[in-house]
Parts: structure tokens; C-alpha cells; sequence
């Protein structure tokens, strides 16, 4: 498929696209405001005590960031759900599908994360939690806080005996230098000595005990309490009804491509003419109307956009015989229903306007429609002057209300038609019709479903087949124009018929006429209903 045609799907299905981006939006939409918000609440720890060091050694940090990861994964254990279940009184436990932890990467830093789907709840659990987890680490035990508490006592009594101690030197100290004997001198300075090394064992022992106090690597802290959060993370309203809207019209563009490739009918004049290598000499809109006077539009709106496309029909037979004139055509299509009958009646008329004789033959000897069509008696026709030679076959032509315009409707429907088209009477009758007009055209049945058009195809001049836009299938096309060209019919070319001007109204200018030519369509109208008012008062 060229670009062109990818944009032409996606025209003429605009409305599916619509419809299911709406409905997926709105459904969407509905869906999340039945949907419980969740909240989330985040609790963030330290790992090891190294940032608090004036020189953190690396294999500290490195260590740390080891049991941030151990950490990490025992968050979701059991035993830390069920001790913050039983500290918050809660009468259940936190399903491990709502908690989460994870590093920072590069750092020591744990985050633990609780969704909720009420937010204060979820900030207690984030930060009972982090409590529980504290407590599973060794610094956090019964005895170690025991331990804890001696060594405190023990510091503060340490830090009372190193001030003291320190007096008592600056005490000797004046003592010594207000000394005059060399007995006293010596014995003040024996006295500090045995002071500064009792100084010296106390601070010994203080820093000993405070490293005790402080931790070491496997000490987890509270860095971040969680905050209790306003705003829910789920479900996002816009990013849902978004992604619905997309996924809608995804499967709307999707579904239309795929109809559109299972399709296998003709729906473009280029297509058709692609398929089966005949020029596209004609493109018709659908035509409105009951009956099938109400079709003979060329008659009845001679001045609408359709009724030119029937003259640029027209002009392109014209102008692809030029070098033969033509003076008969046979108009088929490949199976019933596609418009030949119409297409052929209004043709009729429009060569008829344009100043030539014409004689439009129903040939379809199985379902006549063309005495229907003009309004005019079946009594007899081409049938009747088949099998009896007399009167002549000029007889049984009717004129019609369309000046220059005469009808050999088809007469009694016999059971052998494909013999009588065949038979060398029709040949003399084509003759006869031939010297009486300028131009003879056909109506014959569809050409794959009976031989009719196939043996009334090498008795023409030229052959049109029409293609119904959308209904005719690409292989009964090629079929039937394979058929006539194996029995070497003059093709001229094909005309699609019932095209909608929404499906292809760019390829031809004639419909953008009607703003043009309706002023003057009207004028026309009104002038018709005057006339038939004042008939009707006569």
C-alpha cells in the first residue's frame, strides 16, 4: 500500500478510531474512580556510623553498603512484618507484596516503602518497621543496651576522674614552683609523674569505652522519618486514561487495516485499473432514489455533479475511439447488481444530448430492466424481431421523453438466449440498428454468469465494463476481463460505478461542482414544477 492509501483508510475509518479511543477514555475512567487509592510513605535509614567518622576507612563504607543490601532483603521477612503488626496492634499482618526496600545507589542509605491505602497508616508501618529492623541488629539487643548503659555510667565516672585528676596536676604543678628545696622539688615532681601516668590510664580507658558507645559497622539508624503523604500514587488518572486512549485507538487502527486487507473488493478507479489493465474511463457517484426512473439522473438533474461524470464518461469513450468511430457498445459488468443497466441508460442520454441518434438495446434476455427504466411497453421488442423477420426490426424501437433517444426494449423473454444473440439474424438486426443511428448500445447480462456478453462482445464495437465500488471482488473482475479478452472483445475500458464521495471524492473534480451548479439546478426545478402544477389545474 502506497502512503495515499494508508491515509484513505484512515479517512474512511476516522469513526471507528473515535469511537474507541471515547470508549476506551471514558471506560477507563469510570474504571479508576472505582479503584481505592493507594498512598505510599517511605522511611529512610543509615547503615553503619562511617559519615559520622572524621576518616572513614573504605572497607567500612564497603561493608556498609553489604548490609544495607542484607538489610534490604530481610524487610520482607516475616518476623519484621509480624513485630510491627503486634507493636501497632494491628489485627493483621502487612502483606510483603506492599513493602519494598531498596539502596541508593552509592551510598548507604536504606529506604524502606509501605503502600497503603490509608496514608497515615502508611507513614506508622514505614516507620515501625525501620523500628523493627533496628532491632534486629546487634547494637540494639537487651544486653547490649545493658552494656550500654554500665559503659555510660562507666564514662561519665571516667570523665570525673580525668577533671580531677587534671586539678590535682595543676595543683602540684604551682606547688612545684613555689619550691625552694631540692627534697621538695623532687617530691612534687614524683608527685605529677605518678599523676599524669594515672591521667593517662583514664583517658586510656574513656576512649576505649566510648568506641563502645559509638558503634561500629553493623549499626542501622533513622536518617528520614516518613512523612504522611497527600497525594495517592495509584491509580493515575490521566496516565490510565491516556494509555486506555491509545491502546483504543491502536486496536481501532488495527481492526481497520485488517478489514480492509481481508477485503478483497475493488473501491478505487486506480485499483480497478490496476487489476486489469483497461484505462478507467469513468467514475460515478452512488445515486440516490426508489425507482428506477428516479436513476435516470442525467434526465432527471441534468445539471448535478453526477450527470457530469456521465458526461466526462462520455468525452473519454469519445477521445479512445477516435481513431474508429464507434458505432456500437456493449456495456457489461462481471456480476449482477453492479449498475451496468443504469449506467448504460443514463450514458444513453447523455450521447444523446450531445446531439447523436442513439439506440439503446436490451440484450439482457433473462432480467430486462431498460423498458422499465424509460417507461415504456414490452409488449414486444428484440426477441420478436429475431424470430419473425417481419415486420422489420426498426418497428418495434420505441422513442422515448429524452430527444434523439429510442429504446428496442428485449420483447418476450425466450428460453434460449445466448442462441438467439448468436444467430445470424442478430447480425442483420446490429446492421439494421447500425444504418438507423449513430450510435447502438447494448445492455447485456453479467459477463462471468452467463455467454450472452461473450457472444455479443465480438458483434460490438467497443466493450465497457462496470465495476461496483466496493461490492465487485478483485478476482471476478480479472475473471471477467481475462474472459473477454480470450475471446478477443474490444475493451475500451471500465467504469466504477456507486462510488461514495467520501471514499474518493479527490480523484474527481466533478463533484465539487455542485455548489456551482446548483443555483441553476433549482431554477430548472421550480420552472419543472410550475409546469407540472399548472398541468394538473388543466
Amino acid at each position: 500500500m502506497e502512503l495515499k492509501q494508508y491515509f484513505g483508510v484512515i479517512k474512511k475509518w476516522w469513526w471507528l478510531a473515535v469511537a474507541c479511543v471515547l470508549i476506551a477514555s471514558v471506560s477507563s475512567y469510570l474504571g479508576t474512580q472505582q479503584m481505592p487509592r493507594i498512598y505510599s510513605a517511605t522511611t529512610t535509614l543509615m547503615v553503619g556510623r562511617a559519615l559520622q567518622q572524621a576518616n572513614p576507612s573504605s572497607q567500612e563504607i564497603y561493608l556498609s553498603q553489604q548490609l544495607a543490601q542484607t538489610y534490604a532483603t530481610m524487610v520482607k521477612r516475616k518476623p519484621i512484618l509480624e513485630g510491627a503488626a503486634r507493636a501497632l496492634g494491628l489485627q493483621y499482618i502487612p502483606s510483603a507484596g506492599n513493602v519494598s526496600a531498596r539502596v541508593v545507589p552509592g551510598s548507604q542509605l536504606l529506604e524502606i516503602s509501605v503502600l497503603d491505602t490509608d496514608p497515615e497508616r502508611a507513614r506508622i508501618l514505614a516507620d515501625e518497621i525501620a523500628q523493627q529492623l533496628i532491632k534486629q541488629t546487634p547494637t540494639d539487643s537487651p544486653e547490649v543496651q545493658e552494656r550500654r548503659a554500665f559503659v555510660q555510667e562507666q564514662l561519665q565516672d571516667l570523665e570525673d576522674k580525668i577533671k580531677t585528676t587534671k586539678a590535682e596536676i595543676e595543683e602540684e604543678q604551682k606547688k612545684l614552683d613555689a619550691a625552694n628545696s631540692a627534697r621538695a622539688i623532687q617530691q612534687y615532681q614524683s608527685n605529677i609523674s605518678a599523676l599524669q601516668q594515672k591521667l593517662s590510664s583514664y583517658q586510656s580507658t574513656y576512649a576505649s569505652l566510648l568506641t563502645t558507645v559509638q558503634g561500629g559497622t553493623n549499626y542501622v539508624t533513622v536518617v528520614e522519618p516518613a512523612s504522611r503523604p497527600t497525594y495517592p500514587i495509584s491509580p493515575n488518572v490521566s496516565q490510565t486514561v491516556m494509555l486506555a486512549a491509545g491502546i483504543g485507538l491502536a486496536l481501532a487502527l488495527g481492526g481497520a487495516f485488517l478489514i480492509e486487507y481481508l477485503d478483497d473488493t475493488v473501491k478505487t478507479p486506480e485499483e480497478a485499473a490496476q487489476l486489469t489493465g483497461l484505462p478507467a474511463l469513468g467514475a460515478i457517484a452512488r445515486i440516490e432514489g426508489k425507482t428506477l426512473t428516479d436513476h435516470l439522473i442525467t434526465a432527471r438533474h441534468p445539471l448535478s455533479p453526477i450527470a457530469e461524470a456521465y458526461r466526462v464518461l462520455r468525452t473519454n469513450i469519445q477521445f479512445s475511439t477516435v481513431d474508429k468511430p464507434l458505432k456500437t457498445l456493449m456495456v457489461t459488468s462481471p456480476a449482477p447488481s453492479e449498475g451496468k443497466s443504469v449506467t448504460l441508460a443514463n450514458l444513453a442520454v447523455v450521447m444523446a444530448q450531445a446531439g447523436l441518434k442513439v439506440i439503446a438495446v436490451d440484450t439482457d434476455l433473462r432480467r430486462p430492466i431498460q423498458h422499465k427504466m424509460f417507461n415504456v411497453a414490452n409488449d414486444y421488442g428484440l426477441c420478436d424481431g429475431i424470430l419473425h423477420a417481419n415486420p422489420g426490426i426498426m418497428e418495434h424501437v420505441q422513442p422515448t421523453q429524452i430527444e434523439n433517444l429510442w429504446l428496442l426494449p428485449s420483447g418476450t423473454i425466450p428460453p434460449n438466449p445466448a442462441e438467439l444473440l448468436g444467430s445470424k439474424r442478430m447480425g442483420e438486426i446490429i446492421e439494421e440498428l447500425k444504418a438507423n443511428a449513430d450510435l447502438v448500445i447494448f445492455d447485456t447480462p453479467p459477463a462471468l454468469l452467463v455467454t450472452d456478453a461473450a457472444v455479443l462482445a465480438n458483434r460490438v464495437d467497443g466493450v465497457l465494463l462496470v465495476n461496483d465500488a466496493g461490492n465487485t471482488r478483485r478476482g471476478m473482475t480479472q475473471r471477467a476481463t481475462a474472459e473477454l479478452r480470450r475471446i478477443h472483445a474490444p475493451l475500451l475500458g471500465l467504469v466504477m460505478n456507486r462510488l461514495s464521495t467520501r471514499r474518493g471524492s479527490y480523484y474527481y473534480y466533478q463533484y465539487y461542482h455542485y455548489k456551482y451548479y446548483r443555483h441553476e439546478d433549482s431554477t430548472v426545478e421550480k420552472r419543472r414544477s410550475k409546469v407540472e402544477r399548472r398541468r394538473r389545474r388543466k
